[in-house]
């Protein structure tokens, strides 16, 4: 059995590599020694298990063994999330959870929230900051309208999703967007790219929106029509509850995994 969290390794070190020149930031890439070891493990396995449709098509279309592969999304925890604060509605809140990194396409999030026409506006990220991020992040810790919290614990991070209008994922790759399905439970309305696996999450206009990598433009215009219209963000709220909660926790995911392995043990 491999069990491959994101999308296949080759696909990650493309599609990272293209990234941090478009940033202009100096990446050596993987190491090809992980990326031969990985791709080793790949071919002995009997079973590769995926969480999102994202990251299984990366692995088709590297060559990967169709009748390998098999997909296994990720629970979230309703006894952790879940609403517990009121959101303020004379300010919109923005948030970002997770490692504030090129990867996770900050930068993207950035320009959008700079477009945004909203009086009082907030973003607020959570999460640890990478090293190459440190300078750019620095500069915007004295900004009135941006918070730069670090890493939370669980109960801190329910209260910001219960407060905020719109989580943003913009990653430039991800095998599944945990935060998402985190932010859903606490009836937060989600915007992410389409590698995130956000696709198996949520359908795009009804519990949040789906958008383009690297479109800061289409990251705007999605926050513009929550920003500006309330009932929205209310039925989006509504509809993020009722899809993370018809789509069960860990213990989905676990149930899903026993049957991959118990089908590979009677093969």
């Amino acid at each position: 059995m491999c069990d491959r969290g994101s999308s296949h390794i080759r696909f990650q070190d493309r599609i990272l590599r293209e990234e941090y020149d478009r940033q202009g930031i100096p990446f050596t890439g993987i190491d090809p020694r992980v990326v031969s070891r990985e791709e080793a493990e790949y071919e002995t396995a009997d079973v590769i298990t995926v969480p999102s449709t994202f990251a299984f098509d990366t692995f088709v279309e590297a060559g990967a063994d169709r009748r390998k592969m098999r997909q296994a999304p990720y629970g979230v925890d309703l006894n952790a999330f879940y609403p517990c604060a009121p959101r303020n509605e004379n300010r919109f809140n923005v948030l970002f959870v997770g490692s504030v990194s090129v990867r996770k396409g900050v930068g993207y999030l950035l320009e959008a929230f700079k477009e945004l026409q909203c009086g009082n506006k907030h973003l607020t990220f959570v999460g640890s900051v990478s090293p190459e991020l440190e300078n750019r992040i620095k500069q915007l810790r004295d900004h009135n309208q941006i918070s730069v919290l670090g890493p939370l614990p669980q109960h801190r991070l329910k209260e910001i999703m219960s407060t905020s209008h719109a989580m943003v994922l913009p990653s430039v790759e991800d095998g599944f967007g945990l935060v998402l399905a985190q932010a859903m439970a606490c009836g937060c309305p989600v915007i992410a790219s389409q590698n995130t696996g956000a696709q198996d999450l949520f359908t795009d206009g009804n519990e949040g929106f789906i958008v383009p990598i690297r479109d800061a433009g289409a990251i705007a215009d999605r926050l513009q029509k929550l920003a500006d219209n309330q009932d929205l963000r209310f039925r989006m709220s509504e509809a993020a509850l009722r899809r993370v909660e018809s789509i069960g926790g860990w213990e989905q995911y676990g149930q899903t995994m026993y049957q991959i392995f118990s089908e590979a043990i009677e093969a």
